[in-house]
């Protein structure tokens, strides 16, 4: 049994002290991840901080029109929440694809944020794995991969980022709040999460001692329509294999605004920039598209195992925007 010092934060300041920025220490919300990685023997932090009675377990409307959501509020509460279904749909259908019921009831918003990949080697401590052991090796590139990246990955690391809730924040340009000992600090959630390069063991830009305060969404372009949607290996409870979030806004039969996220194909919520371009402009139809999809999958990589996943999420997101774009 490893002791473990425990301490209930009342406030952001006395948690960013209590935790300090060592190594060994770790913040507790919903535990959801942290607690499982613990009984596993990848996490054996020293220090528990407590956050789950800091002021941060409410959702707000702002006057200009964006909506904070607190770190600590329960995904089953986010899904459900009356402005996220009204305002943000993309956000309550992403969140509701994700986990369990109970899991949903107790996971956070910020956890969701920072939850670890799902990896079977990144889990078993009987296997080199570069995000547990920096330069211990990557065993899944020549192991079994099938439901790994084929996005931005490297030859350290060809884990996924497993969060449904973190596609979403991508596709609606979301932002994260953050607090530590150095202050507090705000960063665009498509630069929130990092590729892995040569430091698969950094998920995030987060700096020692951080922690997630609040995320913040935008408000939607005036018209905009979204939808996410995800395919996975059984109905329910399951990661996905490729997913996708998408935002549209159309104005005389012309694509406006064009917002498009995968999840499940790296190593972070994977924004389509290239797809979002072909897209600006257009006129859609099923070819336009399927064209611009694939000016983004033309960049995947695949392992020896998972080339599938490319025809998938080529599928799923011409579905998907030709959903939206078709109500209009």
């Amino acid at each position: 049994m490893k002791p473990v010092s425990y301490l209930r934060a009342h406030s952001v300041e006395e948690a960013a002290a209590a935790h300090g920025g060592r190594p060994e220490a770790r913040y507790l919300g919903g535990g959801t991840n942290l607690v499982d990685l613990m009984k596993l023997g990848v996490e054996r932090p020293e220090v528990l901080v407590d956050i789950t009675r800091l002021p941060l377990d409410r959702i707000e409307e702002r006057p200009d029109g964006s909506v904070w959501a607190g770190a600590t509020v329960r995904n089953s509460d986010l899904a459900a929440h009356p402005v996220i279904r009204e305002r943000h749909p993309l956000l309550s259908q992403a969140v509701l694809s994700g986990a369990s019921g109970q899991l949903r009831n107790a996971a956070t918003t910020g956890g969701n944020l920072l939850q670890r990949t799902r990896c079977a080697y990144f889990q078993d401590l009987s296997k080199p794995c570069n995000k547990r052991v920096p330069g211990s090796g990557c065993a899944a590139i020549e192991g079994v991969n099938h439901d790994h990246a084929v996005l931005g990955h490297s030859p350290h690391c060809v884990a996924t980022n497993p969060s449904d809730l973190s596609v979403a924040l991508s596709a609606l340009d979301a932002v994260v709040e953050l607090a530590g000992p150095g202050g507090g600090r705000s960063v665009p959630v498509t630069e929130f999460h990092r590729l892995p390069g040569d430091r698969p063991d950094l998920d995030t830009e987060i700096r020692p001692g951080e922690l997630i305060t609040g995320v913040v969404l935008p408000p939607l372009p005036q018209g905009a329509v979204c939808r996410y949607r995800k395919v996975r290996e059984r109905a329910s409870y399951a990661f996905a294999l490729a997913s996708v979030a998408a935002v549209v806004q159309m104005a005389d039969g012309e694509i406006r605004h064009a917002a498009v996220a995968f999840g499940g194909l790296a190593h972070r919520p994977w924004r389509a920039r290239r797809t979002e371009a072909a897209l600006l402009g257009a006129r859609p139809s099923p070819d336009v598209l399927a064209q611009a999809v694939r000016a983004e999958l033309d960049e995947a990589v695949p392992l020896r195992d998972n080339a599938y996943k490319v025809a998938i999420a080529q599928d799923l997101a011409t579905q998907v925007l030709g959903s939206l774009t078709s109500s209009h």
